[in-house]
């Protein structure tokens, strides 16, 4: 999983309450059994004017030229900017697959549902939450300043604005201490892979008919 410490990046608006994750990654990609791929299908009812389905060639699609993220000027963006309970409906673990894919490192806003809020955490997607009157003036400043960005600092636990102001926001110091580590739940198991090794070792030397129903 990459670490997450310090980000800077441009900040794309998503204007919408109650964004759920069918509308993150529609349920015809769920199909694959892959864990990598999803990025160019994220809001794909929004983002297209055409049906899509898995594999088809994208560029024979129709962008819409309405939505956000088919604007210049949000192009490149890694911070998405989310209204309230962001994520919510079902709990497939490619909404967060998806937005990280696409390019994004974090979101910032008000609420989240719980799993999709859980989820992004073992991705290495950090779920910034901050009081709704904040956001609201997140909102206000993106659409006023083309290329506005912003700083997430995790160890500080800070938002910094473009003027320097820093705006605190909280994390469980767990979750806090797996992002800047980058560690998801295999990577936690694997830091005790010499005890997992002595210990299949000396299991297989007390049983050593092991070896040939493993190899079975």
């Amino acid at each position: 999983m990459q670490a997450f410490t310090v980000h800077q990046g441009l900040v794309a608006p998503m204007d919408r309450e109650n964004v759920d994750t069918d509308a993150i990654i529609p349920k015809q990609f769920l199909k694959s059994i892959l864990r990598s791929g999803f990025g160019p299908n994220l809001f794909d009812e929004w983002r297209y004017l055409d049906h899509g389905e898995p594999g088809q060639d994208l560029a024979t699609r129709r962008p819409n030229p309405d939505f956000v993220l088919n604007q210049p000027r949000y192009r490149g963006a890694s911070i998405l900017l989310v209204r309230r309970n962001f994520g919510c409906g079902s709990s497939r673990e490619h909404a967060p697959w998806a937005l990280q894919q696409y390019g994004f490192r974090a979101l910032i806003g008000p609420s989240y549902a719980d799993i999709f809020f859980n989820n992004c955490f073992k991705n290495g997607l950090l779920p910034v939450q901050l009081p709704e009157s904040q956001v609201a003036r997140l909102f206000d400043e993106v659409a006023a300043f083309p290329g506005y960005a912003l700083t997430i600092d995790l160890p500080r636990q800070v938002v910094v604005l473009p003027g320097g102001e820093e705006l605190p926001f909280d994390v469980q110091p767990w979750r806090k201490h797996c992002l800047i580590g980058g560690l998801d739940d295999i990577g936690l198991t694997l830091r005790h892979a010499d005890k997992i090794r002595a210990f299949e070792e000396k299991r297989l030397a007390a049983k050593p008919w092991l070896v040939g129903a493993k190899a079975g």
